[in-house]
Parts: C-alpha cells; structure tokens; sequence
C-alpha cells in the first residue's frame, strides 16, 4: 500500500488505523517548506508520498528554530533567504493533501501567533490540512489554538519527552487529537548512528495515558532504524534523513529526488518488517 492510497481520509488518525489494519507503523515524513524552493518542495514531498509516507509534516521555515538541529536549520534557512512566507507553507500542504495523504504542518507558535490564530487555522483547512505540530508550545498555554482548532476539525498534536512527568503526559495527551508526538532525545533533532534507549519507555508511560497512536522522532535514518522504533511505536517520524538526501545534492535535483525516493522506500520497507 502507498502512502496516496493510506491517506483516504483527511485527519492523521486515518493513516495510523490502516497501518495497524496492515500489521505495521505509519512513517511519517518531514520536509521544510519552501526547500530547496517552493515548486521543488512540492516535489520532493509527492516523491515521498508516492515511494511510501503515510503522513506528511510540512515544516514552517522560522528564523530561530532553537529545537532543530543543523540539517534542518540549514534547510530552513536557505528556504527563508528564497522569500518562503506562511502563504507558501499553506499552498505546499494545499498540494500535498490534495493527493490524499494526511499533511500536518509542524511550526513554532510565533509565526501562527504573527499570522493569527483563527487565520491559520482557517487557511490551514481550508487547504485540506489535517492538523497542528507545535513543539514549542504545551497544552496549558494553548487556550487560543486548542479553541481554532476544535473549531475547523483540526487535530492538535503536542509532544512529549523523557523528562515529561506522569502528570505532564497524562495532560498533554487529553489534549492531543490525532496522534502524539514522543520526542525520544534529549536535546536538538538530527539523525543520529543508533536509536535511544529512552524510547520505549516512554512510548510504554504515553500508551498507559491514552488510546491515540504514539509517533516517535529520534533521528532515524534507516530501514534498520525504522525497523526497531516500529517494533514498539505506532509511528515512525523521520525529518533530517529526508532534508539531507536533498542537501547532498545541491546542484543537482534530480540526483536529490532519486537519494530522496531511495531513502523513503529503505523506511517504508523497515516499518513493515517490524
């Protein structure tokens, strides 16, 4: 099953249950908008679909991405120095949904703030997006977003951590729709050589708090990697490995698209061997 034909309905949650129909986790896949460029974007993310994402994470390129590590700065920053404004990322996710996978933006909270709350969200359905990833931003501050969000039908994704304590979890996941982030290293995103032992335990702490899918983030870079997350997430999410297939070929897109579709089949073949 390809990720088009996973994604048949709009929220996250759809791609996550035909994934546990088919006895596996749902990859998730990450790419900034507006890198390389908006068009090229667009591209890259339909390739991922098309070689085996399930969900799409549509990155809002911002100017002080304190939580990502180098790949995904260096990314976001070169789609900031093209001109990519909040218009772009709504019109990338607008494209991407469009071809029937679930495509959640993943943003700080500043830029939604500057854009306007209701704003957002209304452009964000409007364009057939399915929800909301905001790593900077807890349910206990999220008054105005969790109220947009409710009011278009938008899911509403926070993340939990290692140091998230039990009450911490327990809040955070009553306010999740969709699905929840576990965010399984301690510090900066990136891909990492091997995968945290952090993971399953805390995947176990969120499980015991919620029937929502857990997705994991923690610098997989391979159909290995993919692999063992599987084996005890319901998810998989992936972000550097996809932004630095493109990285490494700069001055030549296509060889970025083949790197890029090569990577997305290597994952989608490791969370169905799990």
């Amino acid at each position: 099953m390809t990720g088009v034909e996973a994604g048949t309905g709009t929220g996250v949650a759809s791609a996550f249950a035909e994934a546990r129909a088919d006895g596996r986790a749902a990859l998730v896949g990450y790419l900034p908008a507006g890198f390389p460029d908006v068009d090229g974007g667009i591209e890259a993310l339909r390739a991922m679909v098309d070689a085996g994402c399930d969900v799409i994470e549509v990155g809002l390129p911002y100017s002080d991405p304190v939580m990502d590590g180098p790949t995904i700065q260096a990314a976001a920053q070169q789609a900031l120095e093209a001109g990519t404004r909040t218009t772009d990322v709504i019109r990338t996710v607008e494209k991407i949904a469009g071809l029937g996978v679930p495509t959640v933006v993943m943003t700080y909270w500043n830029p939604v703030e500057r854009y306007g709350v209701e704003r957002f969200a209304a452009d964000l359905a409007s364009a057939g997006g399915a929800g909301l990833i905001t790593p900077d931003l807890t349910p206990d501050f999220a008054p105005a977003w969790i109220e947009a969000a409710d009011a278009h039908d938008l899911d509403k994704i926070f993340l939990v951590s290692p140091s998230s304590t039990p009450e911490r979890v327990a809040m955070t996941t009553a306010a999740c729709r969709g699905f929840v982030y576990a965010t399984a290293v301690m510090g900066v995103t990136g891909a990492r050589t091997t995968t945290s032992d952090l993971a399953g335990p805390l995947v176990a702490r969120t499980r015991a708090t919620t029937d929502l899918p857990v997705g994991v983030g923690l610098g997989v870079g391979n159909g290995d990697q993919a692999a063992e997350v599987a084996g005890y997430a319901d998810g998989v999410i992936v972000g550097s490995a996809f932004v630095r297939a493109l990285l490494d070929h700069p001055d030549d897109r296509a060889a970025g698209l083949t790197a890029l579709t090569a990577l997305t089949e290597d994952l989608a073949e490791g969370v169905r061997r799990a």
